[in-house]
């Protein structure tokens, strides 16, 4: 994988932690923080998608490497919506 194709990489995980945080309405940070949101999300949507016996759905080949754009956006909201639920619970304002 060449320097181009790592970036092209992080860009479309960006998007798609972008997505999935604009999805459930909380943002934990940034871009290179939608980045690994985006990373890790696909990592829990494939694992998902694989328990349940779903097929991959849209998936962008990258320097010859498989990136589940719709693994990725489910699994980047599931990721965000457990966080937001972590830090709202913690936080008390009186």
């Amino acid at each position: 994988m060449s320097i181009l194709d790592f970036l092209l990489l992080l860009l479309v995980a960006s998007i798609c932690g972008a997505i999935g945080q604009a999805l459930v309405g909380y943002s934990v940070g940034g871009c290179l923080v939608s980045a690994v949101v985006g990373f890790v999300g696909a990592f829990i949507g494939g694992w998902l998608g694989r328990q349940l016996g779903l097929p991959e759905i849209l998936v962008v080949n990258i320097g010859g490497e498989g990136f589940p754009i719709l693994w990725s956006i489910i699994g980047s909201a599931l990721l965000v919506g457990g966080l937001s639920l972590l830090r709202r619970s913690t936080s008390f304002r009186y």
